[in-house]
């Protein structure tokens, strides 16, 4: 379950076949279609028999009827990073978050720090920087926050040497 990304939580039962409202946290809703396997956080196996994405309900294989299905209510639904890259279509300067975690960032030749997580806010994603030890050493904070937004902070993201080039960064991490 460690590495595996949280997708959906499953609500409600809608009818009495077994349908359940799917509540998608994901920014890919096609990877949930017929065959689909998801993993729970009750650590059950679930395949996708059918998918209604105009009214978000999913019905899963073994789970044809409202008293089996309602075991299912309120348990969250994780993929696999193999089957999310799969599954899911990245458009040019798109990434997924689990490949941006664990990259180093720098900004011309300075080693800024390591990609600890990512934050979603209304206007833009947030990377969340571990500041680099040489440069905490100087009394810069311990952590900050860059705006995920190519061009304008992000210059180019590089997922097989796992390394994120960036500007205009340090003087945000000189006022965070």
């Amino acid at each position: 379950m460690n590495n595996n990304i949280y997708v959906a939580k499953l609500g409600k039962t809608v009818g009495l076949k077994g349908h359940l409202k799917l509540h998608i946290d994901s920014d890919f809703p096609e990877q949930f279609k017929k065959n689909a396997i998801f993993i729970s956080n009750r650590k059950v196996t679930l395949k996708v028999v059918e998918y209604n994405a105009g009214r978000d309900i999913v019905l899963f294989e073994n789970y044809e009827n409202i008293d089996l299905a309602k075991k299912l209510i309120n348990q969250e639904l994780f993929a696999s990073p193999e089957q999310t890259r799969e599954s899911c279509n990245l458009k040019e300067n798109e990434f997924f978050w689990f490949d941006l975690i664990g990259c180093t960032v720098f900004e011309n030749d300075l080693k800024l720090g390591l990609v600890k997580d990512i934050h979603r806010y209304p206007i833009s994603d947030y990377l969340e920087i571990q500041t680099d030890e040489s440069l905490v050493t100087k009394n810069l904070p311990e952590t900050f926050l860059l705006p995920h937004i190519f061009d304008t902070y992000i210059t180019s993201v590089n997922i097989q040497d796992k390394e994120i080039k960036v500007k205009d960064a340090y003087s945000i991490l000189e006022n965070s």
